[in-house]
């Protein structure tokens, strides 16, 4: 492959639109724009530029509109020319400068591309690719085998003809290890291949990768999408089906030979997740394709997220409707005043998390529904006797550890045989916590909920914790205002999961509730002006954040909890526990308890 120089004569990408404005120009490319604006010289100037891009470097300025001057200043800029060549324009240096101004904001938003001979950029890989001419280079040395159990097959030969259209020479192979449906397409050396899958109910394009892991994704896939019924409502593919996915197939492993970006790269895409494959999947009924992130597909161990929409981006991946492990929560219809409420079904029934916001009850509910999951497909998970999860979930590290203490704190201290129970509650802290805005905020929505004012217990716990009951729902926090605001919302989210519950004896509708645990990421990055106070719930949770590792370490005092990364025993946990890890999720079990 014979590489292009480093620096050339500038063209207009292919595919590139230019709109004359009264005082300026709008330009529109793949993915990017350009509006430049002050003078009505623009439109004029631009006529030489566009003669100068399309190889005329002789090109004179042409007559502006009346009563301007062509060769006004259009804005500061470098006195350069434009492309290095003499022409009538030269002695012109405020028509020159202001050439090369509008150049280099061109070049800045990827508009042009650098040719070295008479020859016009292909249309495609042109219009994306930072150096055409290696991306063709590389497409026509790849020569792509398409690999299908008929080499007749209507689909096979659909995708060799889309990668002759991209510029490759394609050949179409027999390959009896695949199933009717399915098709490899392998290019390059090293070798990289693309999978492709059809059928009544919809199809699906895999990510590029090698052949072995290529035809993994197809089984895996294949066995996934198929338990997911009723897309395609048992009829016929339209025969637009196939014509679609060829063509995305082969657009995705010309990308790939040719070094140009995926069509399911995440930085177009916020649904997608960086490090985990984005596979395009499409419906019959209607037809449609998207691409959708595969929590579970193979990929690395990601990094903890650092704040809660990154947190929550992973959620909604890990939820994703057609390749997720779990029920995303969703407040669908639900009421968000005065507790934020989110649903999702678990393998225990309808779950139901609230919070202070509705992104918060999100988070809440995934890593108690996540929880829920683990334990209902691996053993070590579950508790003993049908009890509560020993597993604990968290967007991160902290998260999770938080979680993890404040539920051992409580169970310690729930236990009637546990003799050091009654010793680690001391005095009540006074009721101080009244004057506070958020507990006195929660307490009193529960008391119009309730119609009568809420049962409060506030006692301090050994070192510096605080324990409340509010009409029975628990909470451990750092301080008394803390805990009583966070126990206030659980006691609203219960009576909001009893309104749900068709049988309230026994009861169908689990519900879980948020914890200061979650406030160091919703406080990340956020930065809050000096007028706002606890009131607000940005600044309460910010608040929240400070004390936290606190209080995570006089809990740890307070029970000794040691803990360790969650392994999964069972088969059907891998995939679940792949997700988690891909996704950045944290996964605790306490060390020494063995059922």
């Amino acid at each position: 492959m014979t590489a292009e120089p480093d620096a050339g004569q500038p063209r207009l990408r292919p595919g590139v639109a230019v709109t004359p404005l009264r005082e300026g120009l709008h330009l529109r490319g793949r993915g990017t724009s350009l509006t430049l604006e002050g003078s009505r010289a623009l439109p004029a100037l631009w006529e030489v530029l566009s003669a100068r891009l399309a190889g005329d470097p002789a090109a004179a300025p042409a007559p502006g509109p009346p009563g301007t001057d062509a060769n006004a200043d259009a804005g500061p800029g470098s006195p350069e020319p434009a492309t290095g060549r003499p022409g009538p324009t030269a002695g012109h240096p405020k028509l020159e400068a202001a050439l090369a101004t509008v150049t280099a904001r061109l070049r800045e938003h990827d508009l042009l591309v650098d040719r070295f001979d008479d020859a016009e950029p292909p249309p495609w890989p042109g219009s994306v690719a930072e150096r055409p001419g290696d991306a063709v280079a590389a497409i026509a040395a790849a020569h792509p085998v398409v690999l299908a159990a008929d080499p007749e097959d209507g689909t096979a030969l659909a995708v060799a003809r889309a990668l002759a259209r991209g510029g490759a020479a394609p050949t179409v192979r027999a390959e009896a290890s695949l199933p009717v449906g399915q098709l490899l397409v392998v290019a390059g050396d090293p070798p990289v291949a693309v999978g492709l899958r059809h059928g009544p109910d919809g199809g699906f394009v895999t990510a590029p990768a090698g052949p072995a892991r290529t035809r993994a994704d197809l089984a895996a896939l294949t066995e996934w999408l198929q338990s997911d019924s009723g897309r395609g409502q048992g009829s016929s593919a339209p025969r637009a089906l196939p014509l679609l996915l060829a063509a995305a197939t082969a657009q995705r492993l010309l990308c790939a030979v040719a070094g140009l970006p995926d069509p399911g790269d995440p930085a177009d895409n916020p649904r997608l997740l960086p490090g985990r494959p984005a596979v395009l999947v499409a419906d019959t009924r209607p037809l449609r394709a998207e691409h959708h992130p595969w929590a579970a597909g193979p990929g690395p161990v990601a990094a903890p997220p650092e704040d809660l929409d990154a947190a929550l981006r992973r959620v909604a991946a890990l939820g994703d409707p057609r390749l997720g492990v779990f029920d995303a929560p969703s407040p669908g219809d639900l009421p968000q005043l005065p507790t934020a409420l989110v649903t999702c079904r678990t393998p225990d029934g309808l779950l139901v998390a609230g919070a202070a916001r509705t992104d918060l009850a999100r988070l809440t509910g995934a890593v108690r529904a996540l929880e829920l999951g683990l334990a209902a497909v691996d053993p070590e998970a579950a508790g003993a006797g049908g009890a509560a999860p020993r597993v604990t979930v968290g967007a991160g590290p902290a998260h999770a550890l938080g979680r993890a203490l404040r539920r051992a704190t409580l169970a310690a201290l729930a236990d009637p045989a546990d003799p050091r129970a009654a010793a680690r509650v001391g005095a009540a802290p006074g009721s101080r916590w009244q004057g506070h805005p958020q507990a006195r905020y929660w307490t009193t929505a529960l008391a119009r909920r309730l119609g009568h004012d809420p049962d409060v217990t506030v006692r301090r716990l050994a070192g510096s914790a605080v324990l409340t009951t509010v009409e029975g729902s628990r909470a451990v926090e750092a301080t008394a205002a803390d805990a009583v605001a966070v126990a206030a919302l659980g006691a609203l989210t219960r009576l909001a999961a009893r309104d749900l519950d068709p049988a309230p004896t026994p009861a169908r509708v689990r519900h879980t509730a948020f914890s200061g645990a979650a406030a160091p990421l919703a406080a990340a990055g956020r930065e809050l002006p000096d007028w706002v106070d606890e009131g607000w719930t940005g600044r309460w949770l910010a608040g929240l954040a400070d004390r936290e590792a606190h209080l995570q370490a006089a809990l740890h005092g307070l029970t000794g909890l040691r803990t360790t990364p969650w392994q999964p025993r069972s088969t059907a946990a891998h995939p679940l526990a792949d997700a988690l890890a891909g996704c950045g999720l944290t996964v605790l079990v306490p060390v020494g308890d063995r059922r």
